[in-house]
């Protein structure tokens, strides 16, 4: 059992890790080699009473592992969630410096903007939809806290999932004037396309990432809230940033999102 000291020993040294812009060791190679999903979740829970300390604020949560190939690849049946806060927004077009990141990596999602509340357990993918008020485009730049990408799972869930910087587009659509599960995606760099996908690879049709975590935050007491833009997770592959990058995500009918990598 993971004692309140390890949860807080945990948390601050990520989040130095996180404030510092360097690698360390993975939690379960230096502090705590038997890190279970629920320990982390309760560091990853630290880590965001630390950043709303300091008057950093929620934007809304973010799903990560939301491939069902994926989760079988790595033995697990559900997704991962943590949570994007507002120093972590950079404006279309604008820049992501890497000398406030790791190693970053980008991955094109969809975002949910939530009209209503969502409240588990039972939630379906219907249900999301009739509660969404908006849908928009985005590009997540995620970036590890640990050395050489060497993680487990629970690892990854305390480093609250890896999240660093999102990019939201500028044009919000109804979800229902779209079928998500088929909006096509390409992710361009300085000219060349280097990943695609559609919104089906996420757990089948985006809204079904939602309602996963609102069935997942339920578990706990809690709920999806109304007001919340959630990344719904990775349509297509991440890929290395680098200095000079220029990078496009094109969404079928929702627009476009960019940025410049810079030093």
């Amino acid at each position: 059992m993971i004692t309140q000291e390890q949860i807080k020993q945990i948390a601050t040294y990520l989040q130095d890790a996180e404030y510092e812009k360097r690698e360390v060791v993975k939690v379960t190679a230096s502090i705590k080699p038997d890190l279970t999903f629920d320990e982390a979740y309760l560091v990853q829970e630290e880590i965001v009473r630390m950043k709303l300390a300091e008057g950093k604020k929620i934007v809304g949560p973010k799903m990560g592992l939301t491939s069902y190939a994926k989760m079988k690849q790595m033995g697990v049946d559900e997704p991962i969630y943590g949570y994007v806060f507002d120093y972590m927004l950079i404006d279309n077009g604008g820049q992501v410096k890497l000398s406030d990141v790791i190693h970053p990596k980008v991955e094109a999602e969809i975002a949910f903007v939530m009209g209503e509340d969502v409240e588990g357990p039972g939630v379906t993918g219907a249900q999301v939809l009739a509660a969404t008020e908006y849908v928009l485009p985005a590009l997540e730049v995620i970036d590890s806290r640990y050395e050489n990408f060497n993680f487990t799972f629970p690892d990854v869930v305390a480093d609250n999932a890896s999240t660093s910087r999102v990019v939201f587009g500028t044009a919000l659509k109804k979800p229902d004037q779209f079928d998500l599960e088929l909006v096509g995606t390409t992710i361009t760099i300085n000219g060349e396309i280097k990943e695609l996908g559609a919104g089906a690879s996420v757990l089948g049709h985006p809204a079904n990432s939602v309602a996963m975590l609102a069935n997942m935050l339920a578990r706990k007491g809690e709920k999806v809230k109304k007001g919340d833009i959630i990344l719904t997770g990775g349509i297509t592959g991440a890929v290395m940033l680098s200095k000079g990058d220029v990078v496009s995500g094109k969404f079928d009918g929702l627009g476009e999102v960019t940025f410049t990598v810079v030093e």
